[in-house]
């Protein structure tokens, strides 16, 4: 696959309205990428949103379709998924509980004439984790057609995020989140949202992009959807943000090293594991291997 370079985007400062994300527990920034550039992908994903067939079950909508692996069906997703304020904001809504984020998921979604509104949910109850301080996740909606209350836009629940999402119900009534292709909707993953319900002849499509803590499973399995000889052309940023980078300390290795080695092919010989560690947990190692140096080496055996 040859992926294009990733394009200079969204190089001004965030739109103020983002600023109330952690407040409102949704924000929506106009113009956040370039129209052409959703065009660009939707036609790509056109030939695959007709080949695909209707979601079954009734939360994921029985006149909806959905796909994903999303970066090798079109060529342009990456710079979507690379977006720097976007990039920036799912930083800041997670970094304070990960030592790095990673790609959530990357989908595309189909609403049809006659689907019903989709039950309201938190992508955060995906995991069970601790609820109302932890930000497992943050979601970007990217409409490709035209966002409107009557064709299913998402409705999202003002301020239902955090500690409100331990109310069962929600501090304020729904909005509708109208949007034109070049917006961006986000929302947190402890906020209550769903699509509505298309009332109109016509389809509604949109992509979801999600971030997520990077010590978490995400809901796309990654290393499934872009095996190593996929990942390896990505740009290097991308292929670490889709899982081809540890965790620190050691997670997410494989034989003990970084699993972009992968990238080379599988080693034939066998591999040294090396340490992946934070700077505060290498200083606290470099002070304990010290100290057994300088006492002769009486330490405690390894696991």
């Amino acid at each position: 696959m040859n992926f294009e370079a990733i394009t200079d985007i969204a190089r001004s400062p965030i739109d103020p309205s983002s600023a109330r994300l952690m407040d409102d527990g949704y924000a929506i920034l106009r113009g956040a990428a370039p129209a052409d550039l959703l065009g660009a992908i939707a036609a790509d994903l056109a030939p695959r949103y007709a080949a695909t067939p209707f979601c079954e079950g009734g939360f994921y909508g029985e006149r909806t379709k959905r796909f994903g692996r999303l970066l090798i069906r079109s060529p342009h997703m990456a710079a979507l998924v690379m977006n720097p304020a976007i990039l920036a904001l799912a930083e800041a809504a997670l970094g304070p509980w990960c030592e790095r984020i990673q790609l959530n998921l990357a989908q595309a979604i189909e609403l049809h004439p006659g689907a019903l509104a989709q039950f309201p949910h938190r992508d955060q109850d995906m995991w069970q984790g601790s609820l109302g301080e932890v930000e497992y996740l943050i979601n970007v909606m990217w409409p490709l057609t035209s966002f409107t209350a009557e064709n299913g836009a998402t409705t999202i629940w003002p301020r239902s995020h955090g500690v409100e999402a331990l109310v069962e119900e929600p501090p304020e009534p729904p909005i509708v989140a109208e949007a034109e292709p070049g917006d961006a909707i986000i929302f947190l993953g402890s906020t209550l949202h769903g699509a509505g319900e298309n009332r109109t002849p016509d389809v509604r499509q949109g992509i979801i992009v999600s971030y997520c803590l990077g010590w978490l499973k995400p809901y796309e399995n990654q290393w499934l959807a872009y095996p190593p000889e996929i990942a390896g052309k990505f740009p290097r940023g991308l292929s670490e943000l889709v899982g081809y980078t540890q965790h620190r300390p050691n997670l997410g290795n494989f034989e003990g090293q970084c699993p972009s080695i992968l990238f080379d092919g599988y080693p034939d010989d066998p591999v040294a594991a090396v340490d992946a560690l934070r700077p505060d947990q290498n200083a606290l190692l470099a002070d304990y291997v010290a100290a057994q140096s300088r006492d002769g080496g009486n330490g405690v055996l390894a696991a």
